[in-house]
């Protein structure tokens, strides 16, 4: 985040950009470490953390929606999307990190430092607009004013397809000219240059910032805040069923947001800073927090969308029993019962509702789009619900 000060190794023999990073960089001696020795293995020790609980929770993902066909429908693409974006920064991205930090400094070179900016930047980008597709899909699912086709792919793997191809149109540039990668905090990691006071970084640093961190959290916040807003009106029609279920969503959605915004927002904002303010307002050791916070999502993602997803959570129960994962209620028998609810509230809504029948023709168009939103928002672990 901030270009720190120490001396990079592996400059030698380094061409293209990797060269034109590592001339400046000595010409300028501007890259030492400020940490202590001290500092370093607190960090270390930060990445290491962080690198095995999201390389094992992301791994179990992957290996539960291998091994469990219930698990493979479009909506937990998406959550696979997520896991391998948040598993691939695990593999490709925190163990440079981790051996730069115990060591107390950049250990690959400078081509290397560009190819960590760029991969880490590609796929955190995608963990964020693939959260925000998630979001957009749930909603539209929900709202839809048909029944949502379980086989249809399509529009699920246009939405992937969308985070990846997004994710480029942003992590590319700097590798052209627009913004450059560089060294960021005390020299153990690499981002993009965020001190440059030029207008080509500026501008770059500003439409990033909208584009990657600002934009998906708008749609997360209005597409859940339209769930819950629909949930709440349900649960006005039918409320003997439905009001433990609008406080668990409000939980969910508020747990949701406020993990976006404590992994995501610090860095953001010390980026900005480091832009904007007068060289030297972010320290090393300052901007080195945000950084640890952002990487921290690698492993909170799978906790929050996927471990309290009760499709999930039975098949890991069923994995480490060695057994058949129970179907239960989580998909077919909760859906019905919430959408005889939902029906039986359409007739009141028909009769002096007005305005609120398109939600609960929306709610009620199919099993399936209730089940959606009743197995991948608001289900918690079993025997959590009394």
């Amino acid at each position: 985040m901030i270009a720190s000060n120490a001396s990079l190794s592996g400059c030698a023999g380094s061409d293209g950009a990797g060269g034109a990073l590592c001339a400046q960089l000595e010409n300028t001696r501007a890259y030492r470490t400020s940490l202590t020795p001290t500092g370093h293995r607190v960090v270390a020790v930060c990445l290491g953390v962080t690198g095995t609980l999201g390389l094992l929770t992301n791994l179990l993902v992957l290996v539960l929606f291998c091994r469990y066909k219930l698990l493979r429908s479009p909506i937990n693409m998406l959550l696979v999307n997520i896991a391998l974006s948040d598993l691939l920064v695990c593999l490709l991205g925190t163990p440079f990190s981790f051996a730069a930090s115990t060591q107390g400094r950049w250990l690959i070179g400078g081509a290397g430092c560009v190819w960590y900016g760029f991969a880490n930047s590609l796929f955190g980008i995608v963990s964020l607009i693939s959260l925000a597709v998630l979001s957009y899909e749930r909603y539209s699912t929900m709202m839809g004013p048909t029944e949502a086709d379980a086989s249809n792919y399509r529009k699920v793997s246009l939405g992937i397809g969308l985070s990846w191809a997004y994710s480029l149109l942003w992590t590319l540039p700097p590798l052209f000219g627009w913004s450059r990668y560089g060294p960021e905090g005390p020299g153990t990691t690499c981002s993009v240059d965020w001190t440059a006071k030029t207008t080509n970084n500026i501008s770059y640093i500003v439409c990033l910032f909208v584009a990657c961190l600002v934009l998906p959290f708008m749609v997360i916040v209005y597409c859940y805040g339209q769930l819950f807003r629909a949930i709440k009106q349900v649960s006005g029609i039918h409320t003997a069923m439905s009001r433990r279920r609008e406080q668990r969503v409000l939980l969910m959605v508020v747990i949701m947001v406020v993990c976006y915004l404590l992994c995501w927002l610090p860095y953001g904002v010390t980026a900005l800073l480091a832009t904007f303010g007068p060289l030297g307002l972010v320290t090393p050791e300052a901007s080195i927090v945000p950084s640890l916070l952002a990487k921290t999502s690698t492993f909170i993602n799978p906790i929050i969308y996927i471990f309290m997803n009760k499709q999930f959570y039975r098949c890991f129960q069923a994995l480490l029993r060695c057994q058949t994962p129970k179907r239960g209620s989580s998909i077919k028998s909760t859906s019905k019962v919430v959408t005889k609810a939902v029906r039986a509230g359409a007739v009141v809504a028909g009769n002096g509702a007005g305005n609120n029948t398109w939600v609960t023709e929306g709610i009620g168009a199919g099993d399936h789009n209730m089940a959606v939103m009743v197995a991948s928002l608001d289900q918690p672990p079993e025997g959590a619900d009394g």
